[in-house]
Parts: structure tokens; C-alpha cells; sequence
């Protein structure tokens, strides 16, 4: 999308952009994918036990190897939002659904999902990603969302 185009009707809050983004990672689509990331130099991703990719050209082509080996089956849950004027941040539970040697099998990724809203609308400006277990996508006793 070029810069300072406005935001498609379908992305018009971060609820919005995050939808889209897990789609389009539960599909395997590229494009749908990259449309949900801001049009600026400074975009940042680390995925699980990676390192931090910087830049629309590095994040574009870790995700094309990722899903050269099929879409990634992800669902976001547990989502805590945080919003104040143009940005908000979304702290997150993935869970993944994978086959093993042994059969189908699930995976959990914590992750911090930053939103911008610009001359864009809103577009995702850092994904960060790290290992989780099943005893974190838990919720907490006592409601506590404390993860640490």
C-alpha cells in the first residue's frame, strides 16, 4: 500500500489489524499478511527463539519461509489490550495448532502485538514472539493476569 493512503474499511481499529494478521497467517498469505504492517522503516518482529528482524524486507521474507513449509495454524487468546491515542499494545497468548510424529499436538507463543495509528490507520509496527508453555496459556487463579 502506498504511503499515506488511507486504511481499508476492514482494518479501521487494532482488533481489526490483529484479525487480519492471524488470518492471513492461518492461510499462508503473504500479501495479506504484509498489508497488515506499517509502511515504515522501523517495523520490528522476533519470532520464538529468533532473532529481531528489522525492516519490511526482513520480516517479509522470514514469513515467505515460513510459509513455504504451509500456513501456521494460530489463534490469539488471552488478549490484553492497552490503548492510549494513537498507539496500543496487545499482550497475548498464540496457540498453535501442529502435527507431530505422534499426531495432532498444540503449542503456546506469548506474544506483544504493537499497533500505530498513522496516515495508514492502523497497522502493526512490532511483533514479538517467545516460547510459551500450556501452564502459561492457563488463566491464573484469581483471575490475575500476571504472567511473571
Amino acid at each position: 500500500m502506498p504511503k499515506h493512503q488511507l486504511a481499508p474499511a476492514h482494518l479501521l481499529s487494532p482488533e481489526d489489524v490483529e484479525a487480519a494478521f492471524y488470518e492471513a497467517l492461518q492461510t499462508g498469505d503473504l500479501e495479506k499478511l504484509m498489508a497488515c504492517w506499517a509502511d515504515e522503516d522501523e517495523i520490528v518482529c522476533v519470532h520464538p527463539g529468533g532473532p529481531r528482524l528489522v525492516g519490511a524486507g526482513q520480516i517479509r521474507s522470514s514469513f515467505e519461509a515460513m510459509f513455504a513449509n504451509g500456513a501456521i495454524r494460530a489463534w490469539p487468546e488471552r488478549v490484553h489490550s492497552v490503548q492510549s491515542l494513537g498507539a496500543c499494545m496487545h499482550s497475548l497468548v498464540e496457540r498453535l495448532d501442529i502435527l507431530t510424529a505422534e499426531g495432532p499436538a498444540q503449542a503456546y507463543v506469548i506474544a506483544t502485538n504493537v499497533y500505530h495509528q498513522g496516515p495508514q490507520g492502523w497497522r502493526m509496527v512490532v511483533h514479538h514472539a517467545s516460547p510459551g508453555t500450556a501452564v502459561q496459556a492457563q488463566p491464573l487463579a484469581g483471575g490475575s493476569t500476571v504472567l511473571h
